[in-house]
């Protein structure tokens, strides 16, 4: 019977890995260059964007909530001209959809008149201080007002 040979490994044993796939570098000369990740860097990064982002949507959230306030002012204040127009002298019931002409009487006691008659439509004689507003009546019984701000004098 032949002998069996004895193969002699001429590395050393403690310089040889049990399982050189799950080392955090290269165990050969070919192998591809493993780094260690610089945690902070990751971090720095993924922080950066994070705040990038969330403050896209903050400003789109502060965008959304100006426009939200100033819709409310300007319903708001519909309803303080809407209940100034309804204790205005008037000697019709106004229809929703038409126009109208908001006056300020002259003298002392300047009482507010809602009139069908537009301040060019008076002739000579203008029987009030001024025009303040041509109003339209709303669905919702508000009115929308477009302010004039213009004094007729005698």
């Amino acid at each position: 019977m032949e002998e069996a040979k004895v193969i002699i490994n001429p590395i050393s044993p403690e310089k040889v890995a049990e399982s050189p796939g799950l080392l955090a570098y290269a165990h050969t000369a070919g192998g591809a260059v493993i780094r260690p990740e610089d945690k902070g860097k990751i971090t720095g990064r993924a922080v950066s964007a994070m705040r990038e982002q969330t403050d896209m949507q903050l400003t789109q959230l502060y965008k959304q909530m100006q426009l939200l306030a100033e819709q409310a002012t300007a319903i708001r204040n519909r309803v303080e001209v809407s209940e100034r127009i309804y204790s205005a002298q008037m000697n019709f019931e106004p229809v929703v959809g038409h126009t109208y002409y908001f006056y300020q009487r002259k003298g002392t006691n300047s009482t507010d008149v809602l009139s069908m008659i537009g301040p060019t439509e008076w002739g000579r004689k203008f029987p009030f201080e001024r025009c303040l507003a041509t109003v339209r009546m709303m669905a919702d019984h508000t009115w929308d007002v477009h302010y004039h701000e213009v004094s007729f004098d005698e």
